[in-house]
């Protein structure tokens, strides 16, 4: 006979399990493109973007990344907002478990009956369990846990900006510290000229207005220099509050790992694209968001469609109770099964359904919102490739022009000295010369900026989790997003119940999904 009675409950569950409401596609199609409408780097590394920091023989980027990610609000808050989503889904999830209460009290009362003056005690378990008949609760869990795992990624979509941003300022300072080179250069080179041709004009050799062209050439190198030195201490000041390393030891630490002459290059190590764009725009954080997001809200489409039908719940209790009268006491255990409550629906002006379509709404504008951001990483990445190729292209050009240039100053600067040029001429090689310097540095530093656009487009080192909706509620960042950065950070930049990261961009091995498309286990029953 028990055995029919548990047969026939796990039959009943099983019937009540599948009435649950099913809300819109959890999963979208990205509407990717097929190809790159853009050039691949060649010979780039198949290296992981976890490590791609570390690939450049400066380590002193891979530090100042981990100092600013370990200092910085953005991933503070994004770390914050983890353990918000965690809580959140910790109580989504408690929803289908029963509650269970514990009550005591005593009372001492005459009832002027026959029973005598006493003292009552009484302790019992009281428990009251919702049965989940259309999937209200599990709507909620799942559109929680879809958030929780929102929130992870944009943890890491948080890690990767301030990695990109630090590693611009970076490179925009060794940038300008060739370009202080330079300019120091030619500052000397106006200095000694204004000085030969001083010397010139003092012995009659040179006119006057020479000798105010040289002492104004060199008034504007001498400004230009101090213009550039100027530019350079912001960059380190900027270096310094993204960093939180006091300006004095940054310096320190610039300056052991300054480049070795003023054409010393600081380009980060090349890396590859996947061939498909949907492989590449997968493992972007901010794609990933979205994905989750329609998933939330499909999960509140159907939380809200079930609020419009009946509600089953069942309670009962159990526990002891004492009365103590002249001296003697008398013990009973007690327990009850029930109230079985059914709450129907009847009329709410239409809130239910008004709810309904509001969830509706904000679920179409999720998929808007996530095929947005797919095309945005897409426009993101093939600009950067396209920053990539244009680079590439200009630089065996923009170093061709610059010995032309070098040795058509040189030339004139020896036939200036030997009378044979004049100092406008002098002047106008100077000029292109200078020009030619300063084109080969700002490329430089443009195609390090596209390889860190690259980087950031690419997703920084994010792997996507296999989706689990029925995960529990105690679920660790590990099992669901992925670390990002270069070297292990200290334990004050760990997200809440967050596995030990590696590092900025290091990532745990995962499986990558061949399509950005929204992830999501069915419901549980």
């Amino acid at each position: 006979m028990r055995l029919f009675l548990r047969a026939m409950a796990l039959a009943v569950a099983a019937t009540l399990g599948g009435c649950a409401v099913q809300g819109p596609a959890k999963q979208v199609d990205a509407l990717a493109p097929q190809q790159w409408q853009a050039p691949l780097p060649h010979n780039g590394s198949q290296a992981d973007l976890a490590t791609w920091w570390r690939g450049q023989s400066d380590g002193l980027l891979a530090q100042l990344i981990e100092s600013a990610q370990s200092v910085s609000p953005t991933v503070a808050s994004a770390a914050s907002r983890i353990a918000q989503s965690r809580a959140e889904r910790v109580a989504a999830g408690a929803a289908l478990a029963p509650n269970v209460d514990a009550a005591a009290s005593v009372n001492r009362s005459n009832q002027q009956s026959a029973l005598p003056m006493g003292t009552t005690s009484q302790a019992a378990f009281n428990a009251s369990w919702e049965l989940d008949i259309f999937g209200a609760n599990r709507a909620a869990r799942d559109a929680a846990q879809a958030r929780l795992e929102s929130a992870h990624a944009g943890w890491h979509d948080a890690r990767v900006s301030v990695a990109a941003e630090v590693a611009n300022q970076y490179y925009g300072l060794r940038a300008c510290e060739q370009l202080l080179a330079v300019a120091q250069q030619d500052a000397s080179s106006r200095a000694d000229t204004a000085r030969l041709t001083e010397l010139s004009a003092t012995a009659g050799f040179q006119s006057p207005a020479s000798l105010a062209l040289a002492r104004a050439s060199a008034a504007d190198g001498n400004s230009r220099y101090i213009s550039q030195r100027a530019a350079c201490d912001i960059d380190v000041k900027v270096l310094s509050a993204l960093t939180a390393i006091a300006e004095p030891e940054l310096r320190r630490q610039l300056a052991v790992a300054s480049p070795q002459g003023a054409h010393a290059s600081f380009a980060p190590p090349a890396m590859a694209i996947a061939e498909l764009p949907a492989h590449t725009i997968s493992q972007r954080p901010d794609v990933f968001t979205a994905e989750r997001e329609v998933a939330a809200a499909s999960a509140d489409v159907g939380n809200a469609e079930a609020q419009r039908y009946p509600r089953l719940s069942l309670s009962g209790s159990v526990g002891i109770a004492n009365f103590r009268a002249g001296g003697e006491n008398t013990k009973t255990d007690t327990w009850t099964i029930g109230p079985v409550s059914l709450s129907v629906p009847v009329f709410d002006a239409g809130r239910r359904r008004a709810n309904v379509d509001s969830a509706k709404v904000r679920y179409d504008t999720a998929v808007i919102s996530y095929r947005a951001t797919v095309r945005q990483a897409v426009s993101e990445t093939e600009q950067a490739l396209v920053n990539l190729d244009s680079t590439a292209a200009r630089a065996n050009d923009a170093q061709t022009s610059l010995e032309g240039y070098r040795a058509n100053y040189t030339a004139v600067d020896e036939r200036y000295k030997n009378g044979m040029a004049s100092l406008f001429e002098l002047e106008d090689a100077r000029r292109t010369r200078l020009a030619a310097e300063q084109t080969v540095i700002n490329l430089q530093r443009e195609r390090s900026a596209a390889w860190v656009a690259l980087y950031r487009a690419a997703g920084g080192g994010f792997t996507p989790p296999t989706t689990d909706t029925t995960a529990p509620a105690t679920a660790t960042p590990s099992q669901s997003a992925a670390n990002t950065g270069p070297g292990a950070l200290p334990a004050a930049a760990t997200p809440p119940q967050s596995a030990p990261r590696t590092g900025p961009a290091s990532l745990p091995a995962a499986t990558t999904p061949s399509q950005p498309a929204v992830r999501a286990a069915p419901a549980a029953n």
